[in-house]
């Protein structure tokens, strides 16, 4: 009687243990995925924004990569390949109006290459300082073999 109540103390030891090793392990990698997700994240756009030549420099402190970002992205491909995106966009300015907004799509393949990118701007949307609204808008062809993919903002212009 008491070797059983042993062994059923040892197995749950041992069905414990291990889930605390897997949480861990589950734990470290989300930690390195935000992680590496933040450095190319900013490395991209800032990138993108020196590239793209869209910034606009005419108000005085106006930096739309900086002051925009994307909350939230969702792509989807429609029945001819087509990549539509619904993105919800924050102007962080507390005095700047951004519109025009120029953004950069990249699309990745297993190995983290760029297998796609595409450049456009936002048609008919224009944010206040503060403001937050979702767009959808259509993309490139969907390559075949994307692993993951995201959209940058790369420039836009200011007003006050």
């Amino acid at each position: 009687m008491f070797e059983a109540t042993q062994e059923d103390e040892q197995e749950r030891s041992k069905a414990g243990l291990i889930v605390g090793v897997l949480v861990v392990i589950a734990l470290v990698g989300f930690g390195v995925f935000l992680y590496m997700d933040s450095r190319g994240g900013s490395k991209a756009a800032s990138s993108t924004a020196a590239a793209s030549g869209t910034t606009s420099a005419s108000v005085q402190g106006a930096d739309p990569v900086k002051d925009l970002r994307v909350v939230t992205a969702k792509m989807e491909k429609d029945y001819t390949g087509t990549a539509n995106w619904s993105v919800d966009i924050r102007n962080g300015s507390r005095n700047v109006t951004y519109s025009n907004i120029a953004y950069q799509t990249s699309y990745m393949g297993g190995n983290n290459n760029v297998i796609g990118s595409n450049k456009g701007t936002i048609p008919k949307l224009t944010l206040e300082p503060g403001e937050e609204q979702s767009v959808q808008f259509g993309d490139a062809q969907f390559p075949d073999g994307t692993a993951w993919y995201k959209v940058v903002i790369t420039g836009a212009n200011a007003s006050q």
